[in-house]
């Protein structure tokens, strides 16, 4: 998986349906540092949620399970949600609220409770050396998710930016730096690092298929990118992310349709 609040959707959705144990989702989230920080936005949200505040303490995971059993306790229709906002792109956000801010800011976050009702917002930030720090935030209404796309359509999407994605790497001005490596070796390398991060048992082949080839077309343009930043003049760099910009829209959009179609697959059928 390619960040903390992938894992923390998926393994909790599982988990909250049933079908694996809280121990599976703490294994599951560990896997991304060893030590993990956990503290509440506000004061209020610190009473309700039983979360230390205002400084974080080192609680673990079971710290954020206990915050979201609480909210599907008083709401057992409420279901995490996978946000990946970015500038220009903060569809998913509840917008003026302060989990909307840290989410924007942290490139990612986890809403829990129902659409159109009161839930939380967690949002994980590297704090430092081995340490991830998760903050969760009050949400006073949870944004309906209106107009998302389909698999079929992301799928397509996707297909589409590994060929796009290609072509406009290939006639980027300016080259790539040999001193950063082999991008090749350095594009494995990042997919190994990525394979670590397992998905629960039952997972949907189709949202993997989607996940996986989000993860692929990421990581190229994570490192032809810096190869080709360090060799480019500001122009060239800017040309350069007005090409990738909608490419990596296109990977934002791809993970969360296949995210929320894991967490949809836990839900009874009507």
């Amino acid at each position: 998986m390619s960040c903390p609040s992938i894992t923390l959707t998926l393994w909790s959705a599982s988990w909250l349906a049933g079908a694996c144990s809280p121990d599976d989702v703490i294994d599951a989230i560990r896997a991304w540092a060893p030590m993990h920080l956990v503290d509440a936005a506000d004061a209020e949200v610190a009473l309700r949620w039983d979360l230390p505040w205002p400084d974080p303490a080192d609680v673990g995971p079971v710290a954020l399970l206990k915050a979201m059993r609480g909210v599907t306790a008083a709401d057992p229709a409420a279901v995490p949600a996978l946000t990946l906002p970015a500038a220009g792109d903060v569809r998913g956000l509840p917008v003026g609220t302060a989990f909307a801010a840290a989410a924007l800011d942290a490139g990612q976050g986890v809403l829990v409770g129902t659409p159109g009702g009161p839930g939380i917002g967690i949002v994980p930030r590297v704090e430092g050396p081995d340490v991830l720090r998760w903050t969760v935030f009050g949400v006073p209404a949870v944004p309906r998710a209106d107009g998302q796309p389909g698999l079929g359509e992301v799928e397509y999407t996707l297909r589409e930016a590994v060929r796009d994605a290609a072509d406009a790497l290939s006639s980027m001005h300016g080259g790539f730096d040999a001193g950063g490596g082999d991008p090749r070796a350095r594009i494995a390398e990042a997919l190994a690092d990525v394979s670590r991060h397992t998905t629960p048992d039952g997972t949907p082949a189709r949202a993997l298929r989607i996940l996986d080839t989000a993860d692929q077309v990421a990581t190229i343009l994570t490192v032809a990118g810096e190869s080709s930043g360090r060799a480019q003049t500001a122009t060239g760099a800017a040309a350069r992310d007005d090409t990738l910009r909608p490419l990596w829209t296109a990977v934002r959009a791809a993970r969360v349709a296949a995210v929320a179609s894991c967490v949809r697959s836990h839900q009874p059928r009507t």
